[in-house]
């Protein structure tokens, strides 16, 4: 029996595709413990420490905001109430773990349903976010990434099944827990403005005034979708606000406004903020307070505006990859907010197509990253100081290949047709 056979009998049983992700989940969280008990460097994550604290806390009755540096939501740390009992501390790493393996559950659905895909084909692309070693690695070390996983994936299967009250649930829900999916909802509302999710011209071929598009926003669907996130958005909030006050304000929402954090940290901006931050620096620029605005534009307006009729689930991909590309803080736990949109757009990509643009685009985005860590851990690890010019230049490079790729995602969303106007419409 070839390679090829034994690759291809895997990805058509779902139980060997969904066995393979828990056992690889299974071995990094047992490998974990080792690492943790046995070697200086700790393979938990440092978050996973400040969420376990804050769970602590609540669970004695008090603040999660007690734990210095606890910046989410109350309800994670409720949600992990169970690591303060004994023997129980890798509780969460767990239900990030099992998280992870209910969104590339949620990724199989919406591929075999709005994209029509044969089942193997659509474990195969599902396995991009499943068995992906990264993906696995950073919930099993403690990141929470993974509830947003679900939270999103489950957010477009809503909406591409026009379920638009759970969506708009569920996007209220997201927003106050992680804050950045709002950016989805700008091509949510363009998207159920039509019955099929595209551009409809006025009677007689011409193009719609402005007025009759604006109007469009005011269909049943659209409202719907403002109503329920917004009652969803607001009574999370309102709890949390009676139960905590302004510290849930302050650390939840307002600390990112102004947030620095010039370590571990692939953001363009990184050594501008860290040099911005020093104590010896008197400056009334606050680059902190302004640099969301071009990040915002793009992602959030550009974007959405540009390609939602073509794609949806690719255009948020786009967008998200623009946001994490641009934002003032990036770490590797950021990428699998994109990480999960790839399989709803490689099937048609020119990435996968042209397989010599794949294979350098992928070399190019690992590389950037490695070339960059070795700045960092020039710095944490032997105490040298490389952040001009070492660490700024490695962040520009991993930022123009991020804008390189980003133009060819654009480029091939813009060239597709109209992907999931409706559960039944297009095959791939």
């Amino acid at each position: 029996m070839s390679f090829t056979t034994i690759i291809d009998a895997i990805f058509a049983s779902p139980k060997a595709v969904f066995g393979s992700a828990i056992a690889l989940r299974a071995v990094l969280l047992v490998y974990g413990l080792l690492q943790d008990a046995y070697s200086p460097v700790k393979y938990t994550d440092i978050d996973y420490f400040v969420f376990t604290d804050a769970a602590r806390f609540v669970y004695q009755g008090r603040s999660p905001y007690l734990r210095d540096t606890y910046r989410y939501t109350p309800l994670l740390a409720w949600i992990l109430i169970p690591t303060a009992w004994d023997g129980w501390f890798s509780f969460g790493k767990v239900l990030f773990a099992l998280a992870d393996l209910l969104a590339g559950y949620l990724m199989v659905v919406i591929l075999s349903t709005t994209y029509r895909m044969p089942q193997a084909r659509a474990l195969k692309f599902a396995s991009i976010w499943l068995l992906n070693p990264m993906v696995a690695t950073i919930s099993t070390r403690g990141s929470s990434e993974g509830l947003l996983g679900v939270v999103v994936t489950a957010l477009l299967y809503a909406i591409l099944q026009r379920n638009v009250v759970l969506a708009g649930l569920l996007l209220g829900f997201g927003v106050h827990f992680k804050i950045y999916p709002f950016i989805y909802t700008l091509p949510f509302l363009l998207w159920l403005r039509s019955p099929d999710g595209t551009r409809r011209k006025a009677k007689g071929g011409s193009k719609a005034s402005l007025k009759d598009q604006l109007l469009r926003f005011l269909n049943r669907d659209c409202t719907t979708l403002a109503i329920f996130s917004f009652v969803s958005f607001m009574s999370c909030n309102v709890l949390m606000f009676y139960i905590y006050g302004f510290p849930f304000l302050k650390h939840s929402f307002l600390h990112h406004l102004t947030r620095i954090d010039h370590r571990h940290n692939f953001s363009p901006y990184n050594t501008l903020l860290h040099l911005n931050a020093s104590p010896a620096k008197s400056t009334s620029f606050h680059l902190e307070s302004l640099a969301f605005v071009p990040q915002i534009l793009l992602s959030a307006v550009a974007i959405p505006f540009a390609l939602t009729a073509n794609d949806l689930a690719s255009t948020m991909l786009a967008q998200t990859f623009a946001f994490v590309t641009f934002n003032k803080v990036c770490t590797s736990q950021y990428f699998l907010w994109y990480i999960n949109f790839l399989p709803f757009y490689l099937p048609s990509s020119s990435l996968l197509k042209q397989t010599r643009l794949g294979v350098v685009a992928g070399i190019l985005w690992i590389l950037g990253q490695a070339i960059w860590l070795q700045q960092g851990f020039q710095l944490e690890f032997m105490g040298q100081s490389t952040f001009v010019p070492g660490l700024w230049m490695a962040t520009l490079v991993f930022f123009f290949i991020n804008i390189w790729i980003l133009g060819i995602m654009i480029r091939d969303i813009g060239t597709q047709s109209n992907a999931q106007s409706s559960p039944d419409k297009k095959e791939r």
